[in-house]
């Protein structure tokens, strides 16, 4: 079992960044692929980036975020971050880290574990 806390959320103009936390409990982040989605009003939670320790820090990202955002992690803090700069209004969603052991995946439905997500919201 492996518990999620993401902190970090807020209202930004567009252009701005915003730092995302995610604290892991329960087991070492070491043994789990660490994804962030996000999912906005209305719309089906889609994937935004990933990281895996076991894969040597390989790191993946949507086409959407690529540039801009950065996923990076710090094993001794059981911590992932997701350091998003030049954001948009379309970047507006809750974001979500999710964990599962194995393959990375970009479907969310193959995770197992979550957080409770963060708001963020970006305005024009």
């Amino acid at each position: 079992q492996v518990q999620l806390v993401e902190t970090g959320g807020g209202l930004v103009q567009a252009g701005g960044s915003l730092r995302l936390s995610c604290a892991a409990s329960g087991r070492t982040f070491s043994d789990y692929k660490i994804t962030w989605f996000r999912q906005a009003p209305g719309k089906e939670r889609e994937f935004v980036a990933a990281i895996s320790w076991s894969g040597g820090g390989y790191t993946l990202y949507a086409d959407s975020v690529k540039g801009r955002f950065t996923i990076s992690g710090d094993n001794a803090k059981n911590a992932v971050y997701l350091q998003m700069n030049s954001l948009k209004p379309e970047d507006t969603a809750v974001y979500y880290c999710a964990a599962r052991r194995g393959f990375l995946y970009s479907d969310y439905l193959k995770y197992d574990y979550w957080g409770q997500g963060t708001q963020v919201t970006v305005s024009s």
